[in-house]
Formats: structure tokens, C-alpha cells, sequence
């Protein structure tokens, strides 16, 4: 047996995809269209696993977007239920990669108050965990004094 990936649904493919490449930085390793029956599937991963992803095909998160119909202009509204808990992954730099990430408008729910762990949602709020990769980092300011927010 062996992980593939993980899927994801998204109301807004784009984004869904400025989240998830352009802020939290992945890489698309593929994109799969079906017009026939109105979907578009796009296949992430995780920088230092890109090597792997475009081997094997895995690991990946695979974006699912169901295109709207004739009888469904909008987006489609997703709701997720509390048996999905996050998605993880390792960082070089907990503090930096939460920096980027607020000057980019992500809302930091759980802040890395102790160097080493934080949580961000997606536009489809996923639940995203950040991990210091290593030792946590020595706790500092502005992070070790922010509350959370929200739910993670």
C-alpha cells in the first residue's frame, strides 16, 4: 500500500490555487479537465516533494472543482464536518512562512506562540497545520502574544 493523495474540493479554483501555490507555495505537478463531465482536477505538492509527485505521483493534494452548470451560476458553497481534521506540513521557518503569509492576507488562526507550530485555513477552510522543521524556534515577538482566532 502506499499514500497518494489527499482530495480537497473547492468553491473557487482560483482561489483556491492563489492560496495554495502563490501564498502557502506548492506546485502544480498536474491539471486534469474533463468537459464531458464539467470538473477540473489539479494536483499539488509540496516543494522538497516535487521530485517524488511527478515519479510516483505522490504525495499530492488534489484539488477538486466542479464546474458551475446551467442551472447553478454560483460557485458551489462547501461545508466540511469535524471527522476531516488538517492537513500538515514541515517548514524551514515557522516565523517566516507566517509573515508571508499575513502580508498575503491569510488570517494566522493558531499563531506560532511556541516556535513551532501554527494553523491557517484555506478559502475552502481547510484546515492547514504549519511544523517547524527541527527544534522549535526560540518564542518571540509579535507571535508569542497573539491570541487565536477562530477555529482551527
Amino acid at each position: 500500500m502506499q499514500y497518494l493523495h489527499t482530495m480537497i474540493r473547492s468553491a473557487n479554483l482560483d482561489s483556491t490555487l492563489d492560496f495554495f501555490v502563490n501564498k502557502l507555495g506548492l506546485k502544480e505537478v498536474r491539471r486534469y479537465e474533463n468537459k464531458k463531465e464539467k470538473f477540473t482536477l489539479v494536483f499539488l505538492s509540496a516543494p522538497s516533494d516535487l521530485g517524488t509527485a511527478n515519479y510516483i505521483q505522490a504525495p499530492m493534494i488534489e484539488i477538486t472543482y466542479n464546474w458551475p452548470n446551467k442551472d447553478n451560476k454560483k460557485n458551489e458553497k462547501l461545508e466540511s464536518g469535524r471527522s476531516f481534521g488538517h492537513i500538515a506540513y514541515r517548514v524551514e521557518n515557522i516565523y517566516e512562512i507566517c509573515e508571508k503569509l499575513m502580508k498575503e492576507g491569510v488570517l494566522i488562526n493558531r499563531p506560532p506562540r511556541d516556535g513551532y507550530m501554527a494553523f491557517v485555513k484555506s478559502p475552502d477552510n481547510i484546515s492547514i497545520e504549519l511544523l517547524q522543521a527541527g527544534e522549535p524556534l526560540e518564542p518571540k515577538e509579535p507571535w508569542k502574544s497573539m491570541p487565536n482566532i477562530g477555529t482551527w
